[in-house]
């Protein structure tokens, strides 16, 4: 079920703050159970800060979602509202639980405005006719609606070691939400389609003999010979930039390094969902069993945290593709 900007307005603006944290929590319980598993390791004030912003981004994203049923004009409208209440919020007149929960969040952890008015901008980008010709191209659509979710985070988390390890992080956990939002796209194939919508970038399709009406139109496409080892090239690239991004997470505050960590991991284990069902996203969405899920939690827990001085991590992530040979190698994308 949808969230929208009439279930989280209140009449009377009464209602308590433990009663706002209570309505941003429900929703991420509702709509990202990784995430809520993840943020179990994080420390009650970063924990509510971080739900604010998911809630935040989760009705966003929900509005235009409801794209296909209303008019693109209506969605265009109240994303205008959206982003005049987002305004208003920081300035002091919150509106609604979300909004009072993330002027506490964005006050008390100084995350950036511009970064919200990024995802706006990137999830607008759901109302025009989706088609991305190039990897690059789809980097920036997947930039404006899953990085700047990690940027925000990175503010709650936390970077002791100063202003410019904290740009450094930012930039892995940008990476990150690249690896996140094409992980997404991989396991939603049949679910996009059946919207009209295919994320995949043409230039890619075509390596593989493959074209974009395949994916709109084609149901029994994961039978297609062609299907695995585009599929197999694709979740390449995620698991590349998972692991361009995973220096990152050690220059966040230690008790926010599991969370981050079991994101992560949560989200990678997506990619081993779609093999075991032989890349067939199209008739089936790959879910992770709960037992992988306690399993994985396990792990990041005797996994720990680490101290790593922050002159030892790099300056950032920088990828490159061989497309030639079809397999990911590091080289030079540069994610900044």
């Amino acid at each position: 079920m949808s969230v929208s900007l009439t279930d989280l307005s209140d009449a009377s603006g009464r209602a308590s703050p433990t009663d706002d944290a209570r309505r941003c929590a429900d929703i991420v319980r509702q709509h990202a159970r990784t995430f809520a598993l993840a943020s179990s390791f994080l420390p009650p004030p970063k924990r509510r800060a971080a739900f604010a912003l998911y809630a935040f981004c989760r009705v966003a994203d929900d509005l235009v979602d409801r794209a296909t049923v209303n008019c693109d004009r209506t969605i265009a409208r109240q994303l205008e509202s959206y982003h005049s209440a987002l305004d208003a919020a920081v300035a002091g007149a919150p509106a609604g639980p979300v909004f009072r929960e993330l002027a506490r969040a964005v006050h008390g952890f100084q995350v950036p405005v511009a970064v919200m008015h990024e995802l706006i901008d990137g999830v607008r980008r759901d109302l025009s006719p989706v088609r991305y010709e190039t990897w690059d191209d789809l980097a920036v659509y997947c930039e404006g609606v899953a990085s700047t979710v990690g940027e925000m985070c990175t503010f709650v988390f936390g970077v002791p070691a100063g202003p410019e390890a904290r740009m450094r992080a930012l930039r892995y956990a940008r990476t990150l939400g690249l690896a996140m939002q094409l992980t997404n796209i991989l396991r939603d194939v049949g679910e996009d389609a059946r919207q009209g919508r295919c994320y995949l970038p043409d230039e890619d399709l075509a390596m593989f003999g493959l074209t974009r009406d395949d994916v709109l139109h084609d149901r029994d496409l994961a039978r297609d010979e062609r299907w695995r080892p585009f599929m197999a090239f694709e979740i390449g690239r995620a698991r590349a930039l998972y692991q361009a991004a995973a220096p990152g997470i050690w220059l966040l505050a230690p008790d926010a390094q599991r969370c981050a960590s079991a994101c992560a991991w949560g989200y990678a284990s997506i990619l081993h969902a779609i093999e075991r069902q032989d890349y067939d996203t199209v008739r089936q969405r790959a879910v992770v069993p709960a037992w992988r899920k306690a399993a994985l939690l396990v792990d990041v827990w005797r996994h720990g945290k680490r101290i790593v001085p922050a002159d030892a991590i790099a300056d950032g992530p920088v990828i490159v593709w061989d497309h030639e040979a079809h397999i990911p190698q590091n080289a030079k994308i540069r994610l900044a």
